[in-house]
C-alpha cells in the first residue's frame, strides 16, 4: 500500500508517495532528494551524525518515520546558508576548527543551531557541552564547537539586542 505525503525541505515543498511505511527521513532525503549533507552515522540514534530540525526542533533522522512527519518542516544542512553567505554556526566552526575530518559536523551544525533556537545554553561552556552531548565527534573537536556555538550564540544575542533597541 502506498503513502502520500507532504514535507517542506528546506523551504521547497515537497510530496512523496512511499511504497514503505518504514523510511526514516534520513532515509527519504539521502536518497530520494539526495541531500547527502545529514550522515548516516550509527542508524541507531546515538551518534548525532544525523541531526536535522523538524519544525524547528532537532531531531535523530535515523529514528524519525517520514509518514510520522506528514505536512513537517524540516531544514538540513543543505539549506542553513544562504548563498554565499554561512550561517553564523558554520562561520563560527571554521573559524574555531570546530571540525577535523568532517562527518559529524552537519550534524554538530545542526544540533548547535536546534540548541540556540532552544535558548537551553546560554553562554555556560559546561551546559553547551551537555546540550550538544547527543552529537558525538570521533576525533575530539569538541574544545573548538563549544568556542564555535559560544561565538554564534554571543553574535546571535547582539542581533537580537540590535533589533529590539531599533
Amino acid at each position: 500500500m502506498n503513502h502520500s505525503i507532504s514535507l517542506t525541505v528546506n523551504g521547497a515543498q515537497r510530496e512523496f508517495v512511499l511504497d514503505d511505511p518504514r523510511v526514516t527521513l534520513l532515509d527519504l532525503l539521502r536518497e530520494r532528494l539526495h541531500l547527502t549533507g545529514t550522515k548516516k552515522g550509527c542508524d541507531r540514534g546515538q551518534c548525532g551524525a544525523c541531526t536535522i530540525l523538524v519544525d524547528g526542533k532537532r531531531i535523530n533522522s535515523c529514528l524519525a518515520l517520514a509518514i510520522s512527519h506528514d505536512g513537517a518542516n524540516i531544514l538540513t544542512i543543505e539549506g542553513v546558508a544562504r548563498g554565499d553567505q554561512l550561517h553564523p554556526v558554520q562561520a563560527a566552526f571554521i573559524a574555531h576548527d570546530g571540525f577535523q575530518c568532517g562527518f559529524c559536523t552537519p550534524g554538530q551544525i545542526m544540533s548547535a543551531i536546534g540548541m540556540m533556537h532552544e535558548a537551553q545554553a546560554g553562554n555556560d561552556p559546561e551546559r553547551i557541552r551537555e546540550c550538544m552531548s547527543g552529537n558525538l565527534c570521533r576525533c575530539g573537536a569538541y574544545a573548538g564547537i563549544v568556542d564555535a556555538v559560544l561565538e554564534a550564540q554571543a553574535g546571535s544575542m547582539d542581533e537580537s539586542t540590535q533589533r529590539r533597541s531599533a
